[in-house]
């Protein structure tokens, strides 16, 4: 006990392992509020309504087979009348007519061995044939044997031989047995040229000796058997065909089939194979979405507020989908998703959300391929269309994609299965309204997860970026110099931005809002003067830096206060790093009066150095604005240059040592800054002076 409380404090006093323990306790909890909402949706759809019948009753409703069923009371009565159809096989031991055979020619060897011995007196012979009687014969028999001449004895062995060869040949069955004897007996009797004495000899050694040879094969029936009950075919009720109709009377194998089909209410008996089947299946269906999230954007798994996104968005449509169902199958919005989270999070995440949700919703309804073909085409044309999308009326066109999709695909599966014309028809219709519907609930939907998550979208982006919020609209009053600045850093850090794959929409947005702390004290920066007069000559070089350098915070108080998203505040946060005022650095160091030590981190910036491309890219269009609009002479040469050396001191200044900026893509920034940079101060051409000449010149 005293070691799990030890554990304990421990974990509460490390502040890592609280973190750790919280985000992991968070994870859980979603992903078992997405496999318990998920299976009892679908436990709750697949199982059908129970009755309380019994044999006799009247159906009270029409039973439809929820799927395909075996209707196992006429299976078996098919096996067993194939079992019943295969004749037993039988067998033939050939080694029990070679010892008969050889039995009774020792008898007769023996015999003609006796008859022919000299040595022995007629009694003596008598009596060694009892001793070698193999065959059992009485005394008269001996006798007759002994008596008999040499031809007759040997013709009636060789009758014998061929009438034991033919009977043992075929078979004899232990019931057939009495009926054979009886067969040979006739036979004998019927040989007119022995006598009878020898007709009855031959008659007692055949029947005396034949035995059964013919037998059950056991081994050769029960394989014929197995193979009769292989070839049954199971009598099977397809689903959605007619078990039993209403007040019809139920028999026994009907009510079998209701119990089969889980329609019939039993007590204490709960169909776990339901309960077990769709748990695994939620389960591996959650884990392989969990898995691919966590390969291809485990990102995502660092952000529970979008983690939480994701699984709202899911199961709202997903229930919103099992109502609209029972209207129809192709009304169901499942491409609202996927355009949801193209928009939101990221449109490959959205293409296999999609997958999962119409692989789910397919089995909740009864494994309707048609459905799942279409919702996963619809869904991944909503997807492709939402990427990069900048204008909400591009979701209303993206939602005529998902349409005309829907309707081709309904289209193409219908006559696939050669449906009438008019299922045709209303399917293709539903089909496209389905698409329009989707972008009305996109577009409907979309300003709510925006505000409720806090997601900076394209479109959030586009808000931002017009002049009319209060922000910009401030800033172009109280500091126009500002403003205009922003406005061309804005360009020049879409235009680099784009050039590196960046998000160039954000960077230009973010460009805006970058120094809206100027707001505070805007004639404090040099191009919100409109006087020659400098309110920091009349101020120390420390504290003109530490007004200076507070635009960074006050920019973010400002946003905050607007609720401007965390990811431009970022950027108002990164846009300096912790870059040297120079300006007013080097005033300190020439100051006379300064008694005490310049230290050149008290006129450094207390930022964060940009973190990303976009940040990156803000910090230097902000710098090459500033130097290239206080340059004398705008030629190109001067202006790469400048532009070179300025991205030059922030490399050695290790300002973008924390993004992710190659050489390759500073050079590529470098490049569009002056493209942008000489549109913007390109040569002019010089008027003429247009002054009419004086009339008298004209007289």
């Amino acid at each position: 006990m005293a070691i799990l409380t030890d554990i304990r404090d421990k974990f509460a006093r490390n502040p890592i392992l609280r973190f750790l323990g919280k985000c992991l306790s968070s994870k859980v909890v979603l992903f078992a509020i997405f496999f318990f909402v998920v299976f009892f949706s679908t436990i709750t759809t697949i199982s059908p309504e129970k009755y309380e019948l019994d044999v006799g009753q009247k159906s009270p409703v029409d039973f439809k087979a929820p799927r395909d069923l075996e209707d196992r009371i006429a299976t078996e009565r098919l096996t067993k009348k194939a079992i019943e159809s295969v004749e037993p096989r039988e067998r033939i031991d050939p080694t029990i007519q070679i010892d008969i055979k050889k039995r009774i020619e020792r008898f007769f060897g023996n015999v003609y061995e006796v008859r022919e011995n000299q040595d022995l007196t007629y009694e003596e012979k008598i009596v060694q044939l009892r001793e070698i009687n193999e065959l059992n014969l009485n005394d008269e028999e001996i006798l007759l044997v002994l008596n008999a001449s040499d031809k007759e004895l040997k013709s009636a062995e060789s009758y014998i031989y061929e009438i034991v060869l033919q009977v043992m040949s075929t078979g004899i069955k232990a019931e057939e047995l009495e009926k054979e004897r009886g067969n040979i007996t006739n036979y004998f009797m019927g040989l007119k040229e022995f006598s009878q004495d020898m007709r009855l000899l031959g008659i007692n050694i055949v029947n005396s000796s034949i035995q059964p040879n013919r037998f059950l094969d056991v081994e050769t029936t029960q394989e014929k058997r197995d193979e009769a009950v292989k070839n049954v075919e199971k009598v099977i009720i397809r689903r959605g065909s007619t078990i039993i109709g209403a007040g019809d009377v139920i028999t026994q194998d009907k009510l079998q089939l209701l119990k089969d089909a889980g329609l019939v209410k039993e007590d204490g008996k709960k169909d776990l194979s339901l309960y077990f089947g769709v748990g695994l299946f939620v389960a591996i269906v959650e884990i392989l979405l969990v898995a691919y999230i966590y390969v291809f954007n485990r990102s995502l798994l660092q952000s529970t507020s979008k983690m939480y996104l994701l699984l709202l968005i899911f199961l709202s449509i997903y229930l919103i989908s099992k109502t609209l169902y029972g209207i129809s199958s192709y009304m169901v919005p499942v491409a609202t998703t996927a355009m949801l989270l193209s928009i939101l999070i990221d449109a490959r995440l959205a293409i296999v959300v999609n997958l999962v949700m119409s692989i789910f919703i397919t089995v909740m309804t009864g494994n309707n391929i048609d459905f799942m073909i279409s919702s996963l085409v619809g869904g991944t044309v909503g997807a492709f269309c939402m990427t990069h999308t900048h204008q909400r009326t591009n979701i209303f066109l993206s939602g005529l994609a998902v349409s005309l999709c829907n309707g081709i695909i309904i289209l193409g599966m219908g006559l696939i299965d050669k449906a009438e014309l008019s299922t045709l028809a209303m399917g293709s219709m539903i089909g496209a309204l389905n698409g329009i519907f989707c972008a009305i609930l996109t577009i409907g939907s979309l300003p709510l997860w925006e505000t409720a998550f806090d997601i900076l979208t394209p479109f959030k982006l586009l808000e931002l970026s017009n002049p009319n919020h209060p922000v910009l609209k401030k800033l172009l009053f109280e500091a126009p110099g500002t403003y205009h600045h922003s406005i061309i850093v804005g360009n020049l850090s879409e235009a680099a931005a784009d050039a590196v794959g960046a998000n160039g929409l954000f960077a230009r947005v973010s460009a805006y809002y970058h120094d809206i702390g100027k707001l505070k004290r805007p004639y404090f920066f040099k191009e919100n003067q409109l006087t020659n007069e400098n309110p920091h000559e009349k101020l120390s070089a420390s504290l003109s830096t530490l007004i200076i350098t507070s635009h960074v915070k006050d920019g973010i108080d400002i946003a905050r206060s607007h609720k401007i998203p965390r990811e431009i505040i970022d950027i108002i946060e990164q846009h300096h790093g912790t870059t040297l005022v120079k300006y007013f650095y080097h005033k300190a160091l020439n100051d006379d009066d300064n008694e005490i030590e310049i230290e050149e981190s008290s006129y450094r910036y207390e930022g964060v150095r940009p973190q990303t491309k976009e940040a990156a890219i803000v910090m230097l269009a902000d710098s090459v604005e500033a130097a290239v609009r206080s340059m004398s002479e705008h030629s190109s040469e001067k202006i790469k240059n400048l532009i070179y050396k300025i991205i030059e001191d922030k490399l050695k200044d290790q300002q973008l040592d924390e993004c992710d900026l190659t050489l390759k893509d500073i050079d590529k920034i470098a490049h569009a800054f002056r493209t942008v940079l000489m549109g913007i101060f390109h040569e002019r051409i010089e008027y003429p002076d247009l002054n009419p000449k004086p009339a008298e010149a004209t007289q």
